[in-house]
């Protein structure tokens, strides 16, 4: 298939998969579902013969992915610690999601983060769409257009769980303060998007964006649930 069937294909997954979520198809099992869509990428990936060079999993770059990876993590470290001690900041970590015991915080990062995030949105659009869109458009077009849609990715998951921060209780009692919260998230995620495609682009490893796409939820979550303490 051609790398741009390929990207229009894995596309329109995500846009199903989206849809569906958005109108709560999947109720309380969300998480489980994510399983269907990580099944759904893989088909799309053999379907279109795209190759493990393409999607960033050749082995031999899997050392330089642990150590691009552990180095976003520890500057995503750095960041949260600093953002959870400086009292301007430290209400974005307080949110409801993280108002669990220590045995579902370990399930929430290691299968809610891990397995049901960040996996198939690797997959998808650090591996499937970025290695195909750069094979189709180069590597500029193909990070701008992977992280575009990783962007918009995020606007339904924004409109479900927007309430349940505290520091944002101020905007989203509005639809046009809804409307800024979900423009702002958006741009945030596009930009995470293209540090997730450098990371993958310069390790030549999926596993790279893997370890600071992890980060970046985990970190944030332990640290909103060590705020909640």
């Amino acid at each position: 298939m051609h790398p741009a069937r390929t990207f229009a294909a894995t596309a329109g997954v995500l846009v199903l998969f989206n849809v569906a979520r958005g109108v709560g198809l999947f109720g309380d099992h969300t998480d489980l579902a994510a399983l269907g869509l990580l099944v759904a990428l893989a088909v799309v990936a053999v379907l279109g013969r795209v190759d493990a060079p393409t999607l960033g999993l050749e082995r031999r770059y899997l050392g330089a992915g642990l150590r691009w990876g552990l180095a976003a993590l520890a500057l995503v470290g750095v960041v949260v610690a600093a953002a959870a001690v400086v009292p301007a900041t430290s209400g974005f970590l307080d949110d409801d999601r993280a108002q669990v015991p220590y045995d579902q915080l370990l399930w929430e990062v290691g299968f809610g983060i891990l397995v049901a995030t960040v996996l198939p949105e690797e997959l998808a659009f650090r591996g499937l769409l970025l290695g195909t869109g750069m094979q189709a458009w180069g590597p500029w077009r193909g990070a701008l257009a992977s992280s575009a849609l990783f962007g918009l990715w995020h606007i339904s998951p924004t409109l479900n769980t927007m309430a349940d921060n505290a520091s944002l209780d101020g905007l989203t009692s509005s639809p046009p303060g809804q409307a800024l919260v979900v423009v702002g998230n958006v741009a945030v995620t596009f930009v995470a998007g293209l540090a997730f495609c450098w990371l993958r682009v310069r390790s030549k490893s999926l596993l790279a964006p893997v370890v600071g796409h992890l980060a970046t939820n985990g970190v944030a979550f332990v640290a909103a649930w060590l705020v909640r303490r």
